[in-house]
């Protein structure tokens, strides 16, 4: 079952055989968020000086691929381990610029992932939106439809 127990636990193999260089200078939290068409996750510091990385709530559907959800995390790792939203030296000025995230990923051996989630983004993610993002919407409106 894919719950913020299952991520917790993506993580730490992940950052553990993939990341064992980065020192967790803080609590890190992650979790299911958001039902977003647009983006997988993000990664933000909070109030308290933790570090959260927050998970497209969609990815709890066996219909997206686990090496989407591994992809998201390890990216979201990136950001982290390149001072972005967590307490270690920001390495860059731009979180983004020159494809820095990538290149990491690819150096870490993410590269095969990289090329699946190209046709995960053009062919699978625009009809699982469409079953699911637009049905909910519907749904919605259909139920406000009786209400006067």
């Amino acid at each position: 079952m894919r719950n913020d127990m299952f991520l917790a636990n993506r993580l730490n193999q992940i950052w553990s055989m993939l990341f064992p260089e980065v020192e967790r200078k803080n609590n890190i939290a992650i979790r299911f968020k958001g039902k977003w068409k647009n983006k997988f996750g993000h990664i933000k510091l909070l109030r308290n000086k933790d570090t959260e990385i927050a998970i497209n709530s969609y990815f709890k559907s066996e219909d997206i691929p686990e090496y989407i959800i591994d992809l998201t995390i390890a990216h979201e790792l990136v950001h982290y381990m390149h001072g972005f939203n967590s307490p270690l030296e920001k390495r860059f000025k731009h979180p983004h610029k020159g494809n820095i995230v990538n290149r990491e990923l690819v150096n870490r051996g993410f590269g095969f992932m990289l090329k699946n989630e190209k046709n995960f983004v053009r062919n699978i993610w625009p009809r699982f939106l469409e079953r699911n993002h637009l049905e909910k919407t519907s749904s919605f409106r259909n139920f406000f439809k009786g209400v006067t």
